[in-house]
């Protein structure tokens, strides 16, 4: 059976940039230690997502570079430990066309096990009807091959927020995702949590998500992984795709994705890319329609 062990480091932030890391770096060694193959942090943990309640001038003088001390640390310990590690920051970040002018990112950097980089994904869905709006959004979606003790898996990115729009887990899914990672920042309740089930099972693919502790403001756990594995043979009905539900309590929560049964899964079932047709759906693409109207309360 060829199981990946992915740890979701439920973790709450201090208060410096060099408090987090050397927290951040602890939480991988046990990451380690339980038997993790892949390391994933909440959103923006270089400053532990501080961005609310604060002139905007103050926490994006907080951005760090892609390259930073910060980042290399975490390449050097995963190199060390023959870890993955999804580590992310608020990224200072030079954009050719800045709004507003030099906005940092909201960033993950996967290292692969050897410390190299495999992605840097800027959340390309930001809140732009809230503090976000602050931020320079990403401009794409990458999926990469990741080198793990199980063999290649492929892996992909969306942030927080981009769970909203089906289209970030369906553009992942055809480039080959086979797991998605989801570090978060926001409550999970039923609604966010049965979004991620409904992208895990209408793409056969699993999606895992990191959320900070109920310590943090407007956070409450759940970190979660779901399989997206629905139906099995001789088995009657649907199977509970969640293989992984946190508490709201600080901690590092390990799930055992079971890759052997997500790949026969996905030779044999109808969703994800079987059926499709393309072709009738260029309305998704049409950037002539009217913006809906939005809510200014939500943070995603």
């Amino acid at each position: 059976m060829n199981i990946l062990k992915i740890a979701l480091l439920q973790i709450a932030p201090c208060g410096t940039l060099s408090q987090n890391l050397e927290k951040g770096l602890d939480a991988c060694r046990q990451a380690k230690e339980k038997g993790a193959d892949i390391a994933l942090f909440p959103e923006m943990w270089s400053n532990g997502y501080r961005i609310y309640d604060r002139p905007v001038d103050e926490w994006q003088a907080e951005a760090i570079p892609a390259d930073s001390d910060f980042v290399n640390a975490y390449g050097t310990l995963a190199k060390e430990l023959n870890l993955a590690i999804g580590i992310t920051l608020l990224e200072k970040y030079d954009n050719k066309n800045p709004t507003p002018e030099n906005a940092p990112r909201n960033t993950l950097i996967l290292f692969d096990r050897f410390g190299e980089r495999k992605i840097t994904y800027a959340k390309v869905h930001t809140c732009d009807f809230d503090m976000e709006r602050n931020l320079a959004p990403g401009e794409d979606f990458y999926v990469t091959a990741l080198d793990t003790a199980c063999g290649e898996v492929k892996v992909g990115a969306m942030i927080c927020y981009d769970r909203e729009f089906p289209e970030s887990a369906r553009i992942l899914m055809l480039q080959g995702a086979e797991l998605i990672l989801v570090p978060n920042a926001c409550p999970m309740e039923i609604n966010r949590l049965s979004q991620l089930r409904g992208r895990a099972y209408e793409n056969m693919l699993a999606i895992a998500t990191c959320n900070y502790p109920a310590t943090v403001p407007d956070c409450n756990g759940g970190s979660s992984v779901f399989d997206g594995v629905v139906y099995l043979p001789g088995q009657s009905g649907s199977r509970d795709t969640c293989i992984l539900q946190a508490d709201e309590k600080e901690g590092i929560y390990i799930a055992e994705l079971n890759l052997d049964q997500l790949r026969a899964y996905r030779r044999e079932e109808v969703h994800g890319n079987a059926y499709r047709r393309p072709k009738k759906y260029g309305l998704l693409v049409d950037t002539k329609i009217d913006e809906p109207f939005v809510r200014n309360n939500y943070r995603g």
